[in-house]
Formats: C-alpha cells, sequence, structure tokens
C-alpha cells in the first residue's frame, strides 16, 4: 500500500511539472505570436510608406511646355522664363516647395523660392502664375494650371522699370545669380518637387539673338 501511495505522488508530481512546462510554452509562443503580429504590422505599414513615396517620385513629375529667353543684351539672354505644368496622374506639385540646380557655363548653382529658409542656397526663382483659373498659385492642383519660374540671370536684369514688373514678378521671390548665358551655349535645370520627383530640362541659347527680343530655349 505505502509502494502505490509513492508511486500515485510520483506521477503526481511529473504531471504537475509537465503541466507546468506545456503552460510555460504556450506563454512563450503567445509573447512571441504577438510579437510577430506586431512586428507583420510595422512592416506593413512601413512598405506601404515607402510604395506611396516611390509613387509620388514616379507621378509627381513637372512637364515642360515652354522655355523662352528675355532680356537680350551683349548677345546674351537675362532671363529664362520657364512654363510648367503637372505631368498626368500627378497630385498637387507646390512649386513653392520645390528646389531647382542649374548648371550653367558660369558654373552651379543652387536654387529656392525666397519664402523656403535655406541659408546654403545660391539664389532665388520667382514663379509666376500664367494660367490659373482658381487662383491656387504657387500650386498646380489642376491639369490645366500653368505656372512660370523666372530665373534672372547675372544682374537684376528685370527691374522695377520693366512694365511686367509690378504685375508679374512682385513678391514672387527671385533674385538675379550667376552670369548671362552667351549664344550657342547649354544649361542644364533639375527641379525636384517635395516629393523627390526630379524633372531635367536641357536649354540651348540660339546661335544668334542679333534683332531678337525674345528667343525660344
Amino acid at each position: 500500500m505505502l509502494q502505490n501511495e509513492r508511486n500515485e505522488r510520483k506521477r503526481g508530481q511529473v504531471g504537475i511539472g509537465t503541466l507546468i512546462v506545456f503552460i510555460a510554452m504556450v506563454l512563450v509562443a503567445a509573447i512571441a505570436a504577438g510579437v510577430l503580429i506586431n512586428t507583420a504590422g510595422f512592416l506593413q505599414t512601413k512598405s506601404e510608406e515607402t510604395g506611396q513615396q516611390s509613387g509620388q517620385q514616379v507621378t509627381n513629375r513637372l512637364q515642360v511646355a515652354a522655355s523662352t529667353g528675355t532680356h537680350l543684351a551683349d548677345s546674351k539672354v537675362g532671363v529664362v522664363n520657364m512654363t510648367l505644368k503637372k505631368s498626368p496622374g500627378a497630385s498637387n506639385i507646390d512649386l513653392e516647395n520645390a528646389t531647382v540646380q542649374w548648371v550653367g557655363p558660369s558654373g552651379t548653382y543652387n536654387l529656392v523660392n525666397a519664402s523656403v529658409d535655406a541659408s546654403g542656397a545660391d539664389g532665388h526663382f520667382g514663379i509666376v502664375p500664367f494660367k490659373d483659373a482658381d487662383e491656387s498659385h504657387p500650386v498646380l492642383n489642376d491639369p490645366d494650371d500653368r505656372m512660370v519660374m523666372v530665373f534672372d540671370l547675372g544682374t537684376d536684369s528685370v527691374n522695377s522699370d520693366d512694365p511686367t514688373y509690378s504685375t508679374t514678378l512682385t513678391g514672387d521671390g527671385y533674385t538675379f545669380f550667376g552670369e548671362p548665358v552667351p549664344e550657342g551655349a547649354s544649361v542644364n535645370v533639375k527641379i525636384t518637387t517635395k516629393s523627390g520627383a526630379t524633372t531635367t530640362e536641357q536649354l540651348t541659347v540660339p546661335e544668334t539673338l542679333s534683332g531678337a527680343e525674345a528667343v525660344q530655349l
């Protein structure tokens, strides 16, 4: 009888130990599952954000509708005007937050709008509304919108004596930089929007500017 009681006590102890181990394994598995679920959710969120940002870099691009050179003097272009529209499928694009890299005969210049605090900028570009039915300037929010980026080169080519100054450029944040672009020279302009989408345009001044008041680039 005593021997049977001892055997039953041992089996009871083994059963309790097994139960404790089983409960511990269940707890560990539950914790691991919770960690995996949280990690999967985090990774899914990050992948969605990354995919959205990558998509914006592809779709939120600008298109150059036209480029002209004005304020011609000494066989050089003093002001470059680039008419911009948003690409098909692009969401709203705020040109105020765009950055521009200008690479020309006189050097490389990093430009921002005057409303942006960028102490390292080499100059500023202007943003002039050209076709803006709902007055969203400087935001391109409609496929029919057109905005003009103005680049004043070398000296203050666009001044208060210009009849268009008060109506188009005042308050739009342009300042002169670099040097006027001579006949036959080329300029590479890279525009980067806030979402990281880039648009690159090469502008070439005609071989002769004689007798012209404005030229296509």
